[in-house]
């Protein structure tokens, strides 16, 4: 019949509290919850952390492309030819070209720099889901030489236009009449608003027909970009390799991962300051641990000596010993776990029956774009802390644990 070893049955005996201990027991109990509540807090908020970061990310990558494929001085000839190579690579979802250009935007006295991108409205659904965020008017308003225009509502609010006004685009490339160098002008008719949440797009962006841009920044026939979306957006390392085997062309290649590296590395960065932060509650738990344990070889300094009499190697008490600090630790990170992965998952269940219970909105809708507060569970992220938990819990017994093993049985039984 299998036994279990005698340092695992006693280790685990000693987590049991007696009525003459009972304030050591007390102390365990508040390092079992103190990790609990260190290990639910660390998953929770790293999970909402993900959250925020998908969520953001979506948004950003709704309005753009995953990559850009252009030549020197951001000009690409003969795009056509261009796209019906990169539409048969694997992973590529769709493409679609674009003329960009910068410029200033007025209306009356009021005036904007903005962003104007020109699109195809027929190829730009296969990038972007602009028309999803559209608040009013159509894609399919742009149409070449109809000269409209769409802005984001910020945009047109700090022009004090709605659909149906008349703005005029000032591009930086001039133009040589008689009267000098003159700025080139367009006017333009507002077909419709976009919102898409994000402060970069609705109040910096305005989009056009790519003829009109075209003309507008004298690209000729000549585009800024194709524009490539994917089916995986991290696929882009095995894309830019598929395109260098599949293209005999100098291409210049930009994905979302370098357009937007400051944003997402500043995100990336919260997220470990958080995960810094949350970790000490862990870590002061498991200092409770070594208080714990010191007074728990002190109230069985007579087992021990008894233990080393008949036998019991230093070694032996000091597993003992070791093993009831892991059993206080792995039931705590066990509890947090549970408790995390719970409040995680039905997050948005919880946020609103604590906004209802109490009458307030953490996010107002009126004030943040994002008002709800999203969730995305990492099991990678669970094991993490999961593992720092461990980890701490097995470094706080080290010392309780060889005072133990050092312990001699003869000062031990000396008034006994």
């Amino acid at each position: 019949m299998f036994k279990l070893p005698f340092e695992l049955l006693l280790g685990t005996r000693y987590t049991r509290a007696k009525k003459r201990n009972g304030f050591i027991s007390f102390i365990s109990l508040s390092s079992i919850i103190g990790i609990a509540l260190g290990v639910t807090a660390l998953v929770t908020v790293m999970s909402i952390m993900n959250g925020f970061q998908q969520e953001l990310r979506d948004r950003i990558l709704d309005m753009t492309a995953h990559m850009t494929l252009s030549e020197r001085g951001e000009r690409l000839h003969h795009w056509q030819d261009l796209y019906g190579i990169v539409k048969t690579l694997p992973h590529v979802k769709g493409a679609a070209p674009n003329a960009m250009g910068q410029g200033m935007l007025t209306a009356g006295d009021r005036v904007k720099g903005v962003l104007v991108r020109g699109v195809l409205p027929e190829y730009e659904g296969q990038v972007a889901d602009v028309q999803s965020k559209m608040v009013y008017g159509q894609m399919d308003d742009l149409k070449s030489r109809d000269y409209n225009i769409i802005l984001g509502t910020e945009l047109a609010n700090g022009l004090g236009v709605s659909v149906g006004d008349k703005v005029t685009l000032v591009a930086p490339q001039a133009s040589i009449s008689p009267m000098g160098i003159m700025p080139r002008l367009k006017r333009f008719t507002v077909s419709g608003l976009f919102e898409v949440g994000m402060h970069e797009y609705d109040s910096a962006l305005a989009l056009v027909h790519m003829n009109d841009a075209q003309r507008v920044f004298k690209l000729g026939n000549a585009v800024s970009a194709l524009q490539l979306r994917l089916d995986d957006l991290f696929a882009v390392r095995a894309v830019r390799n598929e395109i260098a085997d599949n293209i005999d062309q100098v291409l210049y290649i930009r994905d979302w991962t370098q357009q937007h590296a400051n944003f997402f590395k500043a995100i990336e960065m919260e997220k470990r300051m958080m995960f810094i932060v949350l970790a000490l509650i862990i870590m002061v738990a498991a200092f409770n641990i070594v208080s714990t344990m010191v007074m728990v070889v002190t109230d069985k300094q007579k087992d021990i000596a008894v233990l080393r009499t008949i036998g019991a190697s230093p070694a032996s008490i000091q597993t003992i010993f070791m093993v009831q600090g892991l059993i206080i630790g792995v039931v705590g990170a066990l509890m947090g776990i549970v408790g995390g992965v719970t409040i995680s998952l039905n997050i948005d269940v919880i946020v609103p029956f604590i906004e209802n219970l109490f009458g307030f909105k953490f996010f107002p809708a009126d004030i943040y774009y994002i008002s709800k507060i999203p969730s995305d569970l990492h099991w990678e992220d669970v094991w993490v802390v999961s593992g720092l938990a461990f980890i701490l819990t097995l470094l706080a017994t080290i010392y309780p644990a060889r005072r133990a093993a050092k312990t001699q049985p003869a000062e031990a039984l000396r008034y006994e």
